[in-house]
């Protein structure tokens, strides 16, 4: 765990303030707040979904039953590791056609996902495609039993949102009696 913690402290010292600055503006100018993950990055998407409507804003997640149609007043936020994951780029190039600001998060600026996007938030850890290269460098590290297929860029984005949430608190000066709310208040009951 202190591994895993010491890499999300180094990652924060090297987020570029710029970028997260953009990425605030860019939600709150928007609408609506699309958010697009596969996998582990969908869950984190999912879960920052979830506070942002705690927040009371209007978030979605791509994929879901009840996903209204993506417009040109509306922020997509495409979480990928490698930036290459198929259908999260398939998404934003349709999101881009219809004239939505993307935002990426990933570790690759410079992948297909990163070329698409408006903006960028580079988030390093080690992701999927990391796990296919070097199989020699990563048995040396440790990396493979640290972060098996790539957990370290999941929990850093993890993290990162939740300061995401903490900064939007403050800027929109919502408390957290405000988010409690608007959190669920049917959840499943055993």
């Amino acid at each position: 765990m202190k591994q895993i913690a010491d890499h999300v402290h180094k990652t924060i010292e090297k987020l570029d303030d710029l970028e997260v600055d953009v990425m605030i503006e860019a939600v709150k100018k928007a609408d609506r707040i699309f958010l697009m993950g596969v996998g582990r990055s969908g869950l984190v998407s999912k879960a920052f979904a979830m506070r942002l409507v705690h927040l009371g804003l209007k978030a979605h997640v791509i994929g879901e039953t009840t996903t209204p149609s993506i417009t040109k007043n509306d922020l997509l936020i495409a979480v990928s590791g490698s930036g290459s994951t198929n259908s999260v780029v398939k998404a934003v190039e349709i999101s881009k056609k219809v004239g939505t600001k993307v935002l990426a998060v990933t570790s690759y600026p410079n992948s297909d996902l990163g070329k698409l996007a408006d903006h960028v938030v580079k988030i390093e850890g080690r992701t999927k495609l990391d796990a296919s290269r070097d199989d020699l460098k990563r048995e040396l590290t440790g990396y493979e039993q640290l972060t098996p297929l790539g957990t370290l860029f999941e929990d850093t984005v993890m993290i990162f949102f939740d300061g995401i949430i903490a900064k939007l608190m403050n800027e929109l000066g919502t408390k957290e009696t405000d988010m409690q709310h608007r959190h669920a208040k049917l959840e499943w009951f055993y």
